[in-house]
């Protein structure tokens, strides 16, 4: 007769999946806090814990129960959703006792306005982002922004609004009077979405030829060069920087 006998490796599965299971039940009651999962997926206990801090945030409908000229400028303007305390801080002790708790009040150049506008490759195209040390060095930002209406003192019709160092550049330079639409095709959308309409510049040498060259018609003081043997087959951009071409 013969008997049915359990294979040798089944056996060693089973007390490796025991031991397992063991380890797991230990683990489980050592690590995993006694109120877990009484009212959902997560510590009850937690609530009570949190519930026990200190409240340090009062919320910006209070904040304009005093300050309406504030609010009242900031509903409209581009900072509409942002509450008060991201600037000026939790403010919950000053709501309580205004005359002895003052919230923070950003009045140098820092991180209060450069932790959303610092430039940040990630951030949504269109959205106001400046490069620190480029942008009006050494100014406050509040020197030319209202933090309430953020809207720029000068609506960016103008190409140095954004690109103020190339205009510094160009004021000292023979290319003073040349308009930036001079030399770059620049559509109207770049002023709204800038890295999504960027604007050209010149790809062959005539466009600067049209007033370098010998034969152009343009004022007899600007500087002449023969385009067939000047440069040959390189740009001029690629020697010359368009915006201090002295340089």
């Amino acid at each position: 007769m013969k008997i049915w006998r359990i294979p040798d490796q089944v056996i060693r599965l089973a007390v490796v999946l025991v031991a397992a299971v063991a380890v797991l039940v230990v683990v489980r009651g050592r690590f995993v806090p006694a109120s877990f999962g009484e009212t959902g997926h997560y510590r009850a206990d937690a609530v009570d814990v949190v519930a026990a801090q200190p409240i340090r945030y009062a919320g910006s409908q209070i904040c304009v129960e005093c300050h309406d000229g504030e609010g009242e400028a900031k509903s409209g303007s581009f900072h509409r959703t942002v509450s008060c305390e991201v600037c000026h801080g939790p403010a919950a002790a000053h709501a309580e006792d205004f005359e002895s708790q003052t919230p923070l009040i950003p009045r140098e150049r820092g991180a209060e306005c450069l932790s959303c506008h610092e430039y940040l490759s990630p951030r949504p195209t269109g959205f106001p982002q400046i490069i620190e040390r480029l942008h009006n060095p050494l100014q406050p930002c509040i020197g030319c922004h209202d933090p309430h209406d953020p809207t720029p003192p000068e609506v960016p019709e103008s190409c140095s609004a954004c690109h103020a160092q190339i205009a510094r550049t160009k004021a000292v330079s023979h290319h003073l009077t040349l308009e930036c639409e001079t030399c770059h095709d620049a559509q109207a959308e770049h002023r709204e979405e800038p890295r999504s309409f960027l604007p050209r510049k010149p790809t062959a040498r005539e466009f600067c030829g049209s007033c370098h060259s010998e034969s152009a018609d343009s004022p007899a003081d600007i500087p002449r060069v023969d385009l067939r043997d000047h440069g040959e087959r390189y740009l001029c951009w690629q020697c010359h920087y368009p915006h201090h071409p002295e340089s």
